[in-house]
């Protein structure tokens, strides 16, 4: 993308968090005209409208009536940006589209459902572009990257974690797990990042490392592994003191805020890799 002009306009599928946000900062300086953004009730922040040259509000479920939107806008390049909580995907009111999609899946999970998504576009000329398109900068290499530097041990902790949710997520369990001394204390799955964040945490006791990682072959159009604020702030209220990421592979959004909670509150963040 950044060694050509970026295209003139490009479509967000916006889901929750700072996420949407940052890639429209970051779309703007890569010079793109304009952004049309398809956002979700109760997902997706309202103030994003207010940055964007043209929004539609849908249900998560509206495939066909998303891809008549883009169409209508002139779209033929999209990216997802932000999640969508995991109940939400389980709660869907699919139209026929997506009806018809899903009965083609033999696994029904985040990566098919998105993927599914992304081939139903593609039949009406709309390419999803990588969902680290123009956000390079926030995706940090290997090494110490914000708050304390941790001890030997610690970062022994972190690259046992990391071999770990490997592991985890080669098996479509989860990319997060929390880990003291060699101990695996949690595993993400279904309840999501926050959730074993906070199961970990309890039974670390104040001195438990999380690690989050990428997928094996991650496509990344999608599912991208993301820390924010508010990991920050969730693991430390846990009690979990160190945080891993999988170098260049992980986006680190609203960085100035990550980095002084990270300071404020004693959280080591650090980027790890094979």
């Amino acid at each position: 993308m950044s060694a050509s002009p970026p295209p003139s306009t490009i479509a967000l599928i916006a889901g929750n968090g700072v996420y949407p946000e940052t890639f429209v900062r970051a779309a703007r300086k890569a010079g793109v005209d304009r952004l049309v953004v398809a956002g979700f009730i109760d997902e997706t922040r309202p103030n994003l409208e207010e940055t964007v040259d043209a929004m539609a509000w849908f249900r998560v479920g509206q495939l066909s009536k998303m891809i008549a939107f883009f169409k209508k806008e002139g779209v033929k390049h999209v990216v997802m940006v932000g999640q969508i909580a995991p109940k939400n995907l389980f709660d869907l009111r699919p139209d026929l589209r997506l009806l018809m999609m899903l009965a083609r899946l033999k696994r029904r999970n985040a990566e098919t459902l998105f993927g599914g998504i992304a081939d139903e576009m593609k039949k009406d000329g709309i390419e999803l572009l990588p969902a680290t398109t123009f956000l390079e900068e926030f995706m940090p290499a290997a090494g110490h990257v914000a708050g304390p530097n941790p001890k030997k041990r610690r970062w022994e902790d972190a690259e046992y974690g990391f071999t770990i949710a490997k592991a985890s997520s080669k098996l479509d369990i989860g990319q997060t797990v929390v880990v003291r001394n060699g101990t695996v204390l949690a595993v993400e799955a279904f309840e999501g990042t926050n959730e074993a964040i906070k199961r970990g945490g309890a039974l670390g006791k104040g001195s438990a490392t999380m690690v989050k990682v990428s997928k094996p072959n991650q496509d990344m159009r999608f599912d991208v592994p993301v820390v924010g604020p508010d990991t920050i702030s969730t693991a430390a209220a846990a009690g979990v003191d160190v945080i891993a990421v999988e170098a260049g592979m992980t986006l680190i959004l609203d960085q100035s805020e990550v980095f002084r909670r990270c300071a404020e509150l004693k959280v080591s963040l650090l980027a790890v890799g094979e």
